[in-house]
């Protein structure tokens, strides 16, 4: 895993599940308390149940809404993936025992879980870009494997893809019903989670689809940045970004004498404790309703997990004050948004080309994308994340193309900052195309600061 990879799991990892998978009786305990009714943002807890309690996607859902005149032309999706075993394991502790396997009549349910079996086992031959070929196309462990895709993260990306398929589809014809593999644009990085969960959006999207279609391709950083990763001044920032949540951290007194405590339970040093990021662990129990793990010399519980999930809230909260970050993400960034604006710019020309954009990505990869968009409310991606670039044009004025940006289905178009204020200047319930390709070629840039004008020159200037 790559530092920055290491340096969010760390910080920010929120997961969210759906609904609970089953566990052995002997390990399954219910840990979570009554529902707490503090309003978001001041206990901890009932900001966690958030993320393990989503509500239905469909419940709001405001993908696809636009007034009669205007004519969907693409759309542009990233996903992270869905609801996942942990990446790393609490020292001396058993790890906590949850069934990867799918199964049609065991919570959470899906009415496709069964065909998606189905058609996934008939897909072997399937084409993918190397190394994808050599992955799973679902979870099939009876104990879940480190960072694997559970039940829940399957149905969760079923979930996903229905509900696109219910709007862009039925609705709004996005794609003929002869669609050809060129209308499709389709890419994962090379973990086995990611290239399930955007198979499993897929299949809720085009149910038994023709494997003769599909073609993934494989991106090997986490930030989608391609030929371009290579960003000095992005690194840069990282390291400033570093440095504020060390300091953060020290400064929290309560929080050291929590690991503390936890690593005398577990009987290792505190910073080997730290180092194996036990939060990740933590909230796997959590969501999955599993009691945190015990030792002779007592047990891990709930103030724990309290304290460090209180300072993750303060660590987000100080993130979007210092600015730190949004340098960071402006940079890392770039080049997926650059791409993004590209292909809407062909389509707007009617140049032949994809209609539907599936890029199936991690936290790392959206949470840059929503900071260098200006969308400072948006909470941190949450397992199965949905983050959606609309292009229209509009039917009286068939020159015109506009833009509508939708996270987790809430529109935000008008809390981007390329698109702020132009509701008070226009009746239109989108952003104008151009207002996007200008912030990305240009007011990226000056963001920054310090007289760059491409993303090269700003990757490489000096006096930093």
């Amino acid at each position: 895993m790559d530092v920055l990879s290491a340096l969010l799991l760390l910080v920010h990892l929120i997961p969210v599940s759906t609904a609970k998978n089953e566990v052995s009786s002997k390990s399954r305990k219910r840990i979570m308390p009554e529902p707490v009714t503090e309003p978001p943002g001041v206990d901890p807890v009932y900001e966690a149940l958030l993320y393990c309690n989503t509500p239905s996607v469909a419940e709001r859902s405001m993908e696809g809404h636009a007034p009669h005149h205007f004519k969907l032309v693409s759309v542009h999706v990233f996903i992270r993936h869905g609801d996942r075993y942990p990446l790393y394991v609490i020292p001396k502790t058993k790890r906590p025992e949850i069934d990867c396997t799918l199964v049609a009549n065991r919570k959470p349910y899906h009415p496709k879980l069964e065909a998606f079996v189905s058609h996934m086992s008939k897909g072997s031959g399937a084409s993918f870009e190397s190394p994808l070929h050599s992955l799973p196309l679902y979870p099939s462990h009876q104990l879940c494997e480190m960072g694997e895709l559970t039940q829940t993260g399957v149905v969760q990306h079923l979930q996903n893809g229905q509900l696109l398929r219910d709007i862009y589809l039925k609705k709004h014809k996005l794609l003929p019903s002869d669609w050809s593999m060129d209308q499709l644009y389709l890419e994962t990085t090379g973990k086995s989670r990611t290239l399930q969960s955007g198979l499993a959006l897929l299949y809720g999207f085009l149910p038994d689809f023709d494997w003769k279609k599909i073609y993934f391709r494989h991106q090997p950083s986490a930030l989608f940045c391609s030929g371009n990763c290579y960003c000095p001044v992005r690194n840069h920032y990282l390291e400033k970004e570093q440095r504020r949540q060390y300091l953060l951290r020290l400064k929290n007194n309560q929080l050291e004498r929590t690991y503390g405590d936890m690593a005398r339970i577990v009987d290792v040093p505190t910073k080997q404790l730290r180092a194996a990021n036990p939060i990740d662990s933590m909230l796997c129990h959590f969501c999955h309703n599993v009691s945190f793990p015990c030792t002779r010399n007592g047990c891990i519980g709930m103030e724990h997990f309290k304290v460090i999930k209180t300072h993750q809230i303060e660590d987000e909260r100080e993130r979007q004050e210092k600015k730190l970050y949004l340098g960071y993400a402006l940079l890392g960034a770039h080049p997926i948004l650059n791409q993004t604006i590209g292909r809407m710019q062909r389509a707007a020309e009617g140049r032949r080309g994809e209609l539907f954009a599936l890029y199936s990505a991690h936290d790392v990869t959206l949470s840059p994308v929503l900071s260098a968009l200006g969308l400072t409310e948006a909470r941190f991606p949450r397992f199965a994340a949905r983050l959606i670039f609309e292009l229209w044009q509009d039917r009286e004025k068939p020159s015109e193309h506009s833009v509508r940006i939708l996270y987790n289905g809430v529109d935000v178009t008008f809390h981007t900052s390329f698109c702020q204020d132009h509701h008070k200047r226009s009746l239109k319930p989108m952003c104008p195309l151009e207002n996007l390709v200008r912030f990305v070629k240009k007011d990226m840039f000056v963001a920054l600061g310090g007289g760059g004008t491409n993303y090269h020159d700003a990757c490489h200037r000096a006096g930093l």
